[in-house]
């Protein structure tokens, strides 16, 4: 009986991909992935497992999902004539955009280094993508952004504000220009705000106070960085009859009953997430700070929870701060702009102490 490979039906380009690799951080300091280090006060948890416990898990989501929609439009102060779309985090949405896309020489354009996501959805959708390098210091490079846009006319341009993985916030002037331009054809720029509970501005601002300039944009974000990574949830915000169409991909019942009930939960205690996050951005600076101090260190200025910074030996560091328990990102081999970097989220004032000091042990 003559038999064939079944992995002969699978894309080759997906075959010679590499999956989105997870470091294991058993018994380790984790300090890898820009998660809120801080768990719920014990009175909240039990409050939280008792109200999930009631949870009507047999049934598909139904209203509650509306709930929360209405919640978070009020969370963010919906601007007028939007509209607001849940997604299985903002891989789900970044997937969803690349699906909806979809059309004849459609094309994706983003800033390196960014998000790795915003390149594999058009490789997995099968559409062309369009790196553009930012400038030594991380800032956008208007010009090759906007001969690029003009060359290859993209169908969504991502910008992320913060960026991810240099933590730092675009100059504003450059990104309406951007935006500026995308319409000119009739492009969409999406801005992926993944960091706003870190970060001294939003662009949401800019949408309330010029809906016209920004009648192209779309703007996600995610419940992750706000302290609930493990129930993946994001959100995107834009005009309403844009949001409609994307909309229309959404599996159904893509956000769980349990997840909904989460995140209501945590937007009605809102308030201990933002102090979470107040420290966390106070000892984002005593992080910074204390890096400064180091032979041969430098760190990168960060509107994020996490800190870019670069070392002498970037896989000798990284190495020597997991012998010490202490788990971080080297990304230096992402990038040639990334040489000898590392990216160190922030954690709780015990584990940055931790962290400090191996790190210092090392140089």
């Amino acid at each position: 009986m003559t038999t064939t490979n079944p992995l002969q039906h699978i894309r080759q380009d997906i075959q010679s991909m590499h999956a989105y690799a997870i470091q294991d951080s058993t018994g380790m300091v984790k300090l890898d992935a820009m998660e809120n280090p801080f768990s719920l006060p014990p009175e909240l948890q039990k409050a939280l497992g008792e109200r999930l416990g009631a949870v009507a898990i047999n049934r598909y989501p139904g209203a509650r999902i509306e709930d929360l929609k209405q919640a978070l439009a009020r969370y963010v102060n919906l601007p007028e004539g939007c509209a607001l779309m849940l997604g299985n985090g903002s891989d789900e949405l970044i997937s969803l955009l690349a699906m909806g896309c979809d059309m004849p020489g459609a094309s994706i354009l983003a800033p390196l280094p960014g998000f790795v996501m915003y390149a594999m959805s058009a490789q997995l959708q099968g559409l062309a993508f369009h790196g553009v390098d930012l400038t030594p210091d991380f800032e956008l490079d208007e010009a090759a952004m906007l001969a690029a846009m003009r060359a290859h006319k993209p169908t969504i341009t991502y910008l992320a504000y913060p960026n991810n993985p240099t933590a730092n916030l675009w100059d504003a002037d450059v990104i309406r220009r951007l935006i500026a331009e995308a319409a000119t054809y009739g492009g969409l720029v999406v801005m992926d705000e993944a960091y706003q509970p870190f970060s001294s501005h939003s662009w949401l601002d800019e949408i309330r106070a010029h809906p016209a300039a920004n009648a192209n944009l779309l703007l996600m974000r995610t419940l992750s960085k706000f302290g609930l990574a493990g129930v993946r949830l994001g959100y995107m915000v834009g005009p309403r009859a844009l949001v409609h169409e994307i909309d229309k991909l959404r599996p159904p019942y893509n956000v769980s009953v349990l997840n909904a009930e989460c995140a209501l939960f945590a937007l009605e205690h809102a308030q201990v997430f933002a102090q979470q996050a107040a420290t966390i951005r106070s000892e984002r600076e005593r992080l910074i700070a204390a890096l400064a101090t180091m032979p041969g260190v430098h760190p990168f200025p960060s509107q994020a929870n996490m800190v870019l910074v670069r070392v002498p030996d970037a896989q000798r560091a990284f190495e020597g701060l997991k012998a010490r328990g202490v788990l971080v990102k080297n990304v230096s081999k992402m990038h040639p702009l990334l040489g000898n970097c590392l990216r160190l989220t922030v954690g709780t004032p015990d584990e940055n102490v931790q962290m400090i000091d191996a790190l210092r042990s090392q140089l």
